[in-house]
């Protein structure tokens, strides 16, 4: 295999810059023009997205990579989605002992000043 079998590629840089300043300008002229806010965050994040995936593809030369680059991608993307639904049932979980029972809510303290309240009346106090 000989050097002039190696296929290069060559990224015009400038127009890659100019389409991300043209990027950047459509999002502030979005966020100037009076709409709706949500129809405003869409089209920025929308205008976002491009321009991320314009600096993925030409300043990272994803767009020249071969299909290995997925083989890469597919266990971070298990473990993104498989660790939060492996760990969500343990969000609400307590697996401590209260280290204070004296310590108790407000209703209970209410209903027992309730109590006390009621049997002082009771008694014959007036």
């Amino acid at each position: 295999m000989s050097h002039d079998d190696h296929q290069t590629h060559h990224v015009n840089y400038l127009a890659v810059f100019f389409v991300l300043c043209g990027c950047t300008g459509l999002s502030v002229l979005f966020d100037v023009l009076s709409m709706p806010k949500g129809v405003t965050i869409v089209l920025v994040l929308a205008v976002a997205c491009a321009k991320a995936m314009s600096v993925m593809m030409y300043f990272m030369h994803l767009k020249f990579e071969g299909n290995w680059k997925y083989v890469l991608l597919a266990p971070t993307t298990i473990l993104a989605i498989g660790l939060p639904i492996a760990l969500f049932p343990d969000i609400g979980r307590s697996y401590y002992i209260n280290a204070a029972p004296q310590v108790t809510s407000w209703a209970d303290e209410v209903a027992e000043y309730e109590r006390e309240h009621a049997a002082a009346t009771e008694g014959g106090a007036h």
